[in-house]
């Protein structure tokens, strides 16, 4: 077995391959030989030390990666041998970048027919994440409107299929021109560039009655903004913190402490006032309410297998290449999802 680990927190040069022995099933596991993992952004502030729930719930040394796609090749004791040779998305709390993984078996699904591994590896995390938020935290209703941020990336170009699946309107935000297809390809209905110009007074524009939910995984750079467009009972949901994490691998303390200084700390007193709210999520702290997540991939997966979803644009890497794989998506110049091919 191939694997990426992780000894200590540090640079891209903290991300070693290293080969073992593969693992064998347990009672009610599946092995899956994996062909493809997805690459997320919380997989570098994992390296970077950063990601609570690494520390919490894991530790160091780690191998990081939340999903993967590939075929079953052995079975654990209580499973049918008849689901070997069967190909399959797995969702994992870490361990991803492997090309072996041992994983419960309801933490396993059908890859539905026409989707490349590739592919496949490209939807748990994204698309969970938008969906929790999307139907556990908002709840959409035909001609809201919304606000999303990294709209041409992984969880937000999630979040415009499912907006249009719920007939939301959305003003998607890109930070590149090169953004700008990608997102109205995923179904936006206003996307603003904010390389070329104010987005906040384009956003007005568009919406001067303001937005019933806002989607920002930015932090410091436009979460207070994001709040100020919330109209009357909107919802802001953060579920991430970019610009306050460096571009280049490598971590600079002073700059850390002077943007979480500067994050935005909102008053209940306003919010009860002007009847607006910040939520907020992570999957990998969801992982104690895996029934409801199964729930949601089984959710999603339907939709996938009869066309009503897509899955995102996705550029490959090979597993020893996941350093390579860390910089672009810290680059911020991505489009879709990233993956790793064992």
């Amino acid at each position: 077995m191939r694997r990426i680990v992780i000894d200590r927190p540090g640079g891209y040069a903290a991300l070693r391959r290293v080969e073992s022995a593969d693992p064998q099933p347990k009672a009610g596991e599946v092995r899956i030989a994996v062909r493809a993992c997805g690459v997320n952004y919380a997989d570098g502030i994992i390296r970077l030390g950063l990601y609570e729930s690494a520390k919490r719930l894991h530790g160091y040394p780690i191998t990081p990666g939340f999903e993967v796609a590939g075929e079953i090749d052995a079975v654990g004791d209580g499973v049918d041998p008849a689901r070997v040779g069967e190909r399959v998305i797995g969702v994992t709390l870490f361990g991803g970048y492997a090309s072996s993984i041992c994983l419960a078996e309801d933490c396993v699904f059908a890859l539905p027919d026409g989707l490349t591994f590739e592919q496949g590896a490209a939807i748990p995390t994204v698309f969970l994440t938008a969906w929790f938020m999307a139907h556990r935290q908002v709840h959409p209703e035909p001609g809201d409107r919304w606000l999303v941020h990294s709209a041409a990336g992984g969880v937000g170009g999630a979040l415009l299929q499912l907006a249009a699946l719920a007939g939301v309107e959305t003003l998607a935000v890109v930070g590149a021109t090169h953004k700008v297809d990608a997102a109205r390809a995923l179904g936006a209905t206003h996307v603003i560039d904010k390389s070329a110009g104010d987005w906040v007074a384009a956003a007005r524009a568009t919406a001067p009655d303001g937005v019933d939910a806002a989607f920002d995984a930015n932090g410091v750079s436009t979460m207070r903004a994001s709040f100020d467009l919330l109209a009357p009972m909107g919802k802001l949901v953060v579920y991430g913190f970019a610009s306050m994490l460096p571009s280049d691998g490598r971590l600079n303390w002073a700059r850390l402490a002077w943007r979480w200084w500067r994050t935005p700390r909102f008053d209940p007193l306003v919010m009860t006032s002007t009847n607006r709210s910040v939520l907020a999520a992570n999957l990998s702290f969801l992982s104690a309410e895996a029934p409801l997540l199964r729930r949601g991939m089984l959710w999603l997966l339907e939709r996938f297998s009869d066309g009503r979803l897509r899955p995102p644009p996705v550029e490959a890497f090979a597993l020893v290449d996941a350093a390579r794989a860390h910089r672009r998506i810290e680059s911020g110049q991505s489009v879709g999802k990233l993956v790793l091919l064992p």
